[in-house]
């Protein structure tokens, strides 16, 4: 497949820039994370489990389509760039699952200040798309609640079931909350962006 010269990536030249068989395009199926019209882009979470993907304004409307809302149904066409997948053309919008902005909860995240000591704790699940998840420093311990913001602090993407973290937490409105989130040298790696 030819890639038009018009596309620019976020950071680099044109996609005919680059030599053609080093360029690897994937079709990418998922829902739209977030999209800010202000700064002109926005990602989508694959259904597949790969890493979000970036999705500029200018390549929506070059292919017809306007600013997509959260939780908009997308196909794409998709190359990986240094710092990520990248969507290179969009090829359908699907808006019938999307949340309209009136229906949206406000995002009511709390900063706690930390009053624990770093502490290894498990993952126990973490839905990045709902935007928290929940951590056990073991059998008969309170649950402590992770907000994504506490992650995106830290550039951490996503966390997997079963993975080991270090957290620091302080006491949130309903129990423990974390307050910083760090990734364990022990018991596999949580997935990072």
């Amino acid at each position: 497949m030819t890639v038009s010269g018009e596309f620019k990536g976020e950071t680099g030249p044109t996609l005919n820039d680059a030599p053609e068989n080093n360029i690897r395009i994937v079709q990418v199926s998922g829902l739209v994370k977030w999209f800010d019209v202000g700064r002109g882009y926005g990602f989508i979470i694959p259904d597949n489990g790969m890493q979000d993907v970036l999705l500029h304004l200018s390549c929506l409307k070059r292919d017809g389509f306007d600013a997509p809302l959260e939780g908009t149904r997308i196909i794409c066409e998709a190359v990986a760039r240094q710092k990520g997948y990248q969507c290179l053309r969009v090829l359908t919008v699907d808006s019938s699952t999307a949340i309209n902005p009136v229906e949206r909860r406000p995002r009511t995240h709390t900063n706690v200040t930390p009053s624990s000591a770093w502490i290894r704790a498990k993952v126990k699940w973490f839905n990045r798309a709902r935007g928290f998840g929940f951590a056990s420093e073991g059998e008969g311990a309170p649950d402590i609640f992770i907000h994504m913001e506490t992650l995106r602090k830290t550039a951490i993407a996503d966390l997997l079931p079963d993975t080991w973290i270090y957290v620091r937490f302080g006491d949130g409105p309903k129990g423990k909350m974390a307050a910083e989130v760090r990734l364990s040298l022990e018991g596999g790696p949580a997935h990072t962006q």
